[in-house]
């Protein structure tokens, strides 16, 4: 797999100056995103492709290659495999499809004579029907717009339109990757010897992962028990439904299992499962962001009366705890808010502090320092009526307030902000700005940002789950 990941040389099969080839896109992604080592184009009718030097065929590129990126047809690929033998090929990627997923006994039959000539020539492939390798160390990708720098997330994705996906919209909330792999019907490398690698990986601290199917049941269990029990293990299964059973079967030939025995062996496991990619990125937003969780006690900050009091619903229909003030905390409160100390309590209201207002950040200061409390969320005022200027301003403060919780590490600390889903236009507006600005602001500062309650609480249930679980 260091092949795949870190390749010295990379050949393109089916290179192409047309965009509406793949041989087109993956060339460009070596190029766009700064692969270092050698590039060889191959295309029979062209001397050059994209301003690099192409070759008539893999057995004219000179000397080996490590690892080849197939976009070309599944007839094809039998004499091509005799290539990679000769240049001591160790992977080749199979963007090829419509083999077994198509159900048709002469594609069935195709896969089989790859499978078995690889297996005998000694080459590993990955897929067929799959988007591939996304190593952004190395300079690798499957797609457009997934960031250049790394992280300390790897992927095991059947999927790579979802895998595309969840690095696309993971990256705006911080997230960063340190390799990925798409493995579609997974030939000869499947899920299991890829979840055995990134369990090993250094750089890899969490793995999130798409299953439809799985190739050996036995081989799986025991590689993603041995891998959670070094890291956490996100996981989604997809085709839980009639619906989505039937769906698997035409996308990547796999047979999608009963899922409450899924379910079960996830649980037994120490998986955590989630339901969507939403669900996931908000795990991956908490691991990134948050230390071990093993308490379910919250306190909830900011807001207006009605705000926190879905807020305190919302937190113990998800399994959480939200707890009166102790007597001692509001010895504190009555010196720091004397005209409304016996008012309070958790959540805070923000809406009733007049102009005690300025004194937020003390209260705040008792809520960090608490051992009443496991972790704390805090509900920025995006529902203040106050004029514009005003709420800029305290929405500002608030955001301020939070990075320095963050910052002190003094208890773990989450924020919600609504997203509110403003169109392009009304970024104008000087609330839907602000209120972007300091998503921006948290997401830079590494706090857990979500944008609802709702999404809050059910994410810190499963996280926490997961520590009390891993103590």
């Amino acid at each position: 797999m260091d092949y795949a990941f870190y390749p010295g040389q990379v050949a393109v099969i089916g290179a192409s100056e047309q965009p509406v080839s793949f041989g087109y896109h993956y060339l460009r992604h070596l190029i766009d995103y700064g692969f270092k080592g050698e590039i060889y184009p191959v295309n029979p009718h062209k001397e050059s492709v994209l301003g690099i030097k192409a070759y008539p065929s893999l057995a004219d590129v000179p000397g080996d290659v490590d690892f080849v990126i197939c976009c070309v047809s599944a007839d094809m690929i039998p004499p091509l495999l005799d290539d990679c033998a000769a240049k001591n090929v160790k992977v080749m990627h199979l963007f090829t499809a419509r083999l077994s997923e198509t159900g048709r006994p002469q594609a069935v039959e195709m896969e089989r004579q790859i499978q078995e000539k690889a297996t005998r020539l000694g080459i590993s492939l990955i897929g067929p029907n799959c988007m591939g390798v996304y190593s952004p160390e190395a300079g690798l990708s499957f797609a457009y717009g997934l960031p250049s720098e790394p992280g300390n997330v790897g992927v095991v994705f059947q999927s790579g339109g979802a895998a595309t996906l969840l690095i696309q919209t993971a990256a705006l909330r911080g997230i960063r990757f340190s390799k990925a792999v798409s493995y579609g019907n997974g030939l000869l490398i499947d899920e299991s010897d890829i979840i055995d690698y990134l369990a090993d990986d250094p750089k890899t601290e969490i793995i999130a992962a798409y299953f439809e199917g799985i190739k050996d049941g036995k081989k799986f269990i025991n590689s993603v028990r041995r891998a959670a029990q070094k890291k956490p293990v996100i996981a989604i299964k997809g085709g839980r439904s009639k619906a989505g059973t039937r769906a698997v079967s035409s996308h990547t030939a796999a047979i999608a299992g009963s899922n409450s025995v899924w379910k079960t062996v996830f649980n037994q496991l120490g998986v955590i499962q989630v339901r969507d990619l939403e669900e996931m990125i908000d795990q991956l937003v908490l691991f990134k962001g948050l230390p071990p969780v093993r308490g379910r006690r919250m306190g909830i900050i900011g807001g207006g009366g009605g705000k926190g009091v879905l807020a305190a619903d919302l937190a113990e229909e998800a399994g959480l705890s939200v707890p009166p003030l102790s007597p001692e905390m509001r010895v504190q409160l009555k010196a720091i808010l004397p005209a409304i100390w016996d008012w309070l309590s958790n959540p805070i209201d923000f809406s009733i502090w007049g102009d005690d207002a300025a004194r937020a950040g003390e209260v705040h200061r008792l809520f960090w320092e608490s051992r009443d409390f496991d972790c704390l969320i805090m509900q920025v005022s995006d529902d203040n009526p106050m004029g514009e200027d005003w709420w800029v301003i305290v929405v500002q403060m608030e955001v301020d307030s939070v990075i320095e919780m963050s910052r002190r590490q003094t208890k773990p600390v989450v924020a919600v902000l609504s997203a509110a889903r403003p169109g392009f236009d009304d970024l104008e507006n000087i609330r839907w700005r602000t209120i972007m600005e300091q998503r921006s602001r948290l997401t830079a500062s590494k706090v857990p940002t979500f944008c609802s309650v709702t999404e809050a609480v059910q994410a810190l249930a499963k996280f926490i789950g997961y520590w009390e679980k891993n103590k």
